[in-house]
């Protein structure tokens, strides 16, 4: 009788390793696959980074003053206005506009 239990009891603990064994096999998997992903994500992540400072780089070049009104003369004819074109419009704290020459 003891060893009919016995078998029964062996069989059930083998069972119960196997199936810890393979829940640990794919976790294991699960984990390698994420951390290749994190992996992916952070060379993304680095190339993001260096194409967002090409396009800082490429943006303070085309808006450098220089060039600014460099187009603007020559492409728009933009001309700076004399000093008796400008005029200053400020704005009173009662909302009345006063200009000034």
């Amino acid at each position: 009788m003891w060893h009919s239990g016995g078998s029964a009891l062996n069989a059930l603990l083998l069972a119960a390793v196997l199936v810890c064994a393979l829940s640990v096999v794919t976790s294991q998997h699960k984990a390698r696959k994420l951390y290749i992903e994190l992996q992916k994500q952070r060379e993304h992540a680095q190339q993001m980074d260096v194409e967002w400072g090409q396009l800082q780089l490429e943006q303070s070049t085309w808006a450098a003053p220089a060039r600014v009104e460099k187009i603007a003369a020559q492409q728009l004819q933009m001309r700076l206005p004399g000093s008796g074109q400008v005029q200053f419009i400020r704005l009173e704290p009662d909302g009345h506009i006063d200009k000034q020459p």
